[in-house]
């Protein structure tokens, strides 16, 4: 359990899904969230799925009252926001303790955070979509000047709403490549396989639960036995049998190709984002 408030700088989905997912854990009380965003209907959203958490009239108060701070606005709306930050902490002294900010904020390096609002330890993630029912995949870096706790809690903070795993910031454009970009990919799989069962005669309705259902246990397979898809793959397919013949039909298509380059496409473009 934190024993301090935890700042948002940003209500949205994605913030409201990590505090919701926060509380679930254990790991915090609705109280302890105090939250600044100019969008009303955010702010109502926030305080009618958390009751009982603050919300401050702009971002200069976070940063007096909480010293973990999640920074979840949109790309264009984080230059002038840490430029208010910046200024408004200019008379801070040597010996203030610096907050600890995380950052989920698409394409925004670590150097550029730090160069915008240098008085806080920051922390990128890279979360992803599923995060909305606990189940995100994660990826995180840590700036110079954080420390192993720092690094610990962040482990924790986004463990708790799925699995999280700390890589170097130079693989983190991979990450939005992979698992960033990755729930469209798996939609785009759960549809196509419903429509082949809708084409063979199966109700939409049915075929759709058939495919998702098909996904999430296969996926729950593979994590819960940490086996190679391969290996798990090799026994569904019997001699002369149904699954190799799809399995077939999927390579002369080039799902497998189109999967990876799929994966290649979004990482370079993240790269491309993240020099801007």
């Amino acid at each position: 359990m934190l024993a301090e408030p935890l700042g948002l700088i940003g209500a949205g989905q994605m913030a409201l899904a990590l505090a919701q997912g926060w509380v679930r854990a254990g790991l915090a009380r609705p109280e302890q969230f105090l939250a600044a965003d100019p969008n009303p209907r955010a702010r109502e959203l926030f305080c009618q799925q958390l009751p009982g958490a603050k919300f401050c009239d702009d971002n200069l108060q976070l940063l007096d009252q909480a010293p973990v701070i999640l920074l979840a606005v949109k790309p264009q709306s984080t230059a002038p926001v840490l430029a208010q930050l910046q200024v408004a902490t200019e008379h801070w002294s040597a010996s203030r303790q610096q907050p600890l900010l995380l950052s989920i904020v698409a394409g925004w390096t670590l150097a550029r955070l730090q160069r915008e609002f240098s008085r806080g330890r920051w922390i990128r993630i890279m979360p992803n979509t599923p995060c909305l029912v606990g189940e995100s995949a994660s990826a995180y870096s840590v700036s110079e000047l954080t420390t192993p706790a720092d690094a610990a809690l962040a482990q924790k903070l986004f463990g708790a709403v799925g699995q999280a795993f700390k890589v170097p910031e130079n693989l983190l454009d991979a990450v939005t490549g992979l698992s960033g970009s990755g729930p469209a990919y798996v939609m785009l799989m759960i549809e196509a396989l419903a429509d082949g069962g809708v084409r063979m005669g199966l109700p939409r309705d049915v075929a759709l639960a058939l495919a998702a259902q098909t996904v999430r246990g296969s996926a729950s397979l593979q994590i819960q036995t940490g086996e190679h898809p391969a290996v798990l793959k090799d026994r569904v397919a019997s001699p002369g049998g149904t699954t190799i013949a799809g399995l077939a039909a999927l390579e002369s298509h080039g799902l497998r190709s189109a999967l990876i380059e799929a994966v290649s496409a979004a990482t370079r473009r993240a790269a491309e984002l993240s020099a801007m």
